[in-house]
């Protein structure tokens, strides 16, 4: 059996991309998008009718208005792929404003409920700022399902919980990535994978401290930069996975053994983090790869919402 048809024994498998021709083969349960995968998927030719069709229909709409219409697009084309959920990114440019992330969150689920879509098939994605968390807190109780993107510390992952998210999205491949620049040639690659990955390590900590505490919220270890990544965190609530490392576990033969595991998790000793908002600044700023990491995400995911404006009015 290959190894990704022994991983979905023990984890829920999301497909990480905007190309949903190539979810099909690898039969995800659910799908994530994000500003850079849409980005991407809307230069090739096989999208680009659909970023014209999309334009065309809503030709006299702002901006704004076309890119969610747009981001629906996909989504809609997603859900008839994958039996579960897509998840849908508000604007990195209203990380820092609750209010604004609340009504573009509620634009969005009326949208695709006016799709016929229902909001419980849809997750809104929304960054792990204090701002993004109270806005998921606000919409939790509107039963509009979140989310919480960008997010590589434990105390973002508890304040998460604590404001009742559905879903988050910690990124071992971007904790990874920090850890190596930082040790520069230092760095010792053989000794820090597996269960030794900075990433891993990460999300198996905020994995343990979820199921030690009882918390609902699902974790999705997200941002993978290898298959070794990706099978040191079997047994996770779900990982989101690109096409690329997909097709790499369904035609690599072998086991996929569980390694995270709740009863492990709710024996093991935990203290509980502090998540009142100067409690959450301090400890955020506390950690220079979370803090540099998220600071990072935000200007990347704008940037791309600004380039697949550009394209938008070209299209015009």
């Amino acid at each position: 059996m290959n190894q990704l048809d022994q991983l979905k024994r023990s984890t829920i498998v999301v497909a990480d991309t905007g190309d949903f021709q190539a979810m099909d083969a690898y039969k995800p349960q659910d799908a994530t998008t994000n500003p850079s995968l849409i980005l991407g998927a809307v230069q090739k030719d096989a999208y680009k009718p659909i970023l014209t069709r999309v334009v065309g229909e809503h030709r006299a709409e702002t901006t704004d208005e076309i890119i969610d219409r747009l981001l629906i697009a996909f989504g809609r084309e997603i859900l008839d792929i994958v039996p579960g959920r897509v998840s849908t990114e508000v604007d990195a440019r209203l990380s820092f404003d609750t209010a604004g992330t609340v009504a573009r969150a509620r634009k969005i689920i009326a949208m695709y409920e006016a799709e016929g879509i229902e909001r419980d098939r849809v997750l809104i994605k929304i960054a792990s700022t204090w701002e993004g968390i109270r806005a998921a807190e606000i919409l939790q109780r509107d039963n509009i399902r979140c989310n919480m993107t960008l997010l590589f510390s434990l105390v973002q992952a508890a304040a998460c919980a604590e404001a009742g998210a559905q879903l988050i999205s910690p990124f071992v491949g971007r904790i990874y990535d920090w850890y190596k620049k930082s040790a520069g040639a230092k760095w010792d690659e053989a000794a820090n994978a597996g269960d030794n990955d900075p990433g891993v390590k990460s999300v198996a900590a905020i994995y343990r401290y979820y199921k030690h505490f009882g918390y609902d919220t699902e974790v999705m270890g997200a941002s993978f930069r290898s298959t070794g990544q990706i099978l040191a965190l079997a047994g996770c609530d779900l990982l989101t996975i690109s096409p690329a490392l997909l097709e790499q576990l369904h035609t690599t033969e072998g086991e996929a053994p569980r390694k995270l595991d709740v009863k492990e998790a709710r024996a093991a000793t935990v203290d509980r983090v502090k998540t009142d908002e100067p409690s959450f600044r301090f400890q955020l700023n506390d950690d220079a790869m979370a803090t540099e990491k998220l600071a990072e995400g935000i200007r990347a995911f704008a940037a791309d919402a600004v380039k697949l404006e550009a394209l938008i009015e070209a299209a015009r």
